[in-house]
């Protein structure tokens, strides 16, 4: 009879950068107002990069921290999954990069994902069923962002929102039962258009043009986002739940994406959960996309607010459009 493989989430860890960028600066570049920006999205300061920082030098600062916080030993990584919209280069991948960086010499399997905001669930996803399959023993997933590079500082529609930093999980195989329950992931390319990065690929490769029409930035329609993302990510999290065969009540915590507080609050409010059962810290570090989840939950446990065995679900909503959720146990 073949053996039936878990996982277990060993460790976690995150970094965002020194350099913090708060809504009183931002009125000095755009038009706009510290009470525009807190009314309407809940963020009040996010992190930025120094000149030169890269996504992979944020990924390595985190991954340092979910592998100390493990007790685990590097070289047993052999899986690497970085989630980000924003790599180093498009290839190599930025998990060969992170490899190389933390001397992994292995040969482990290393590679990037692309799902925006929901990338991290994406991966969680995605390395759940290759361990499961007991192909692989241990699982380096990060979600890494340097978002400050694709945003356009003029567009104050954009600008306010978003920030860099990163986030690490180490995961190991084990015999018998799973620490993540249920991952649920999803896309709908019908509205790729409401949230995007217009140039930079191959539809409309980087030009003078593009650069001065700010085609290589972030674009986004809000009221679209708003919309799709509440009953999108309220779906979601029902339906991981029922994968789970766990109920609201059975959680410690919801972690939401961090993008606005409205979604947040419009979410617990249809869920009829308590806020001291929505972790939000989108007010310090605004949205850093891909990152934001596992960023939430190394700060949930290093703050004490979860424990071991405690149930929490992590749900995202993100440019595709895709989404997903996840339900674990510390």
């Amino acid at each position: 009879m073949d053996k039936k493989y878990g996982i277990q989430i060993i460790g976690t860890g995150a970094y965002l950068p020194e350099k913090i960028v708060t809504n009183a600066d931002l009125e000095k570049i755009v038009d706009t107002t510290d009470e525009w920006i807190t009314q309407r999205t809940g963020i009040r300061e996010r992190r930025i990069v120094e000149k030169g920082t890269a996504a992979s030098d944020l990924a390595e600062k985190a991954a340092r921290k979910a592998i100390e916080d493990a007790n685990a030993d590097p070289q047993e990584i052999d899986l690497i999954i970085i989630a980000t919209s924003t790599p180093d280069m498009f290839f190599p991948s930025t998990a060969c990069v992170l490899q190389r960086k933390l001397g992994i010499k292995n040969n482990s399997v290393c590679f990037d994902i692309f799902a925006a905001c929901s990338g991290f669930l994406y991966a969680l996803g995605i390395a759940k069923n290759m361990m499961e399959s007991g192909q692989y023993r241990s699982c380096l997933i990060v979600g890494a962002e340097a978002l400050s590079y694709v945003t356009n500082w003029k567009d104050r529609g954009t600008c306010v929102l978003f920030g860099d930093g990163a986030g690490a999980m180490l995961i190991k195989r084990v015999e018998g039962e799973t620490n993540v329950l249920s991952v649920l992931l999803g896309a709908n390319g019908a509205h790729t258009g409401i949230l995007e990065i217009p140039a930079g690929g191959s539809r409309y490769p980087t030009t003078h043009e593009t650069l001065d029409q700010g085609l290589n930035c972030i674009r986004m329609d809000g009221k679209e986002v708003f919309k799709h993302a509440v009953i999108t990510m309220l779906k979601a999290a029902k339906k991981a739940l029922e994968l789970s065969n766990k109920k609201l009540e059975d959680l410690a915590l919801l972690i939401p994406h961090q993008a606005n507080m409205r979604i947040i609050e419009a979410m617990g409010e249809r869920l009829n959960l308590p806020k001291e059962k929505i972790f939000v810290n989108l007010h310090k570090y605004g949205n850093i996309s891909a990152a934001t989840t596992i960023v939430a939950l190394d700060e949930a446990r290093k703050q004490g607010i979860v424990k071991t065995g405690d149930y929490v679900e992590l749900v995202a909503f993100g440019a595709g459009l895709t989404w997903g959720a996840a339900v674990i146990r510390l």
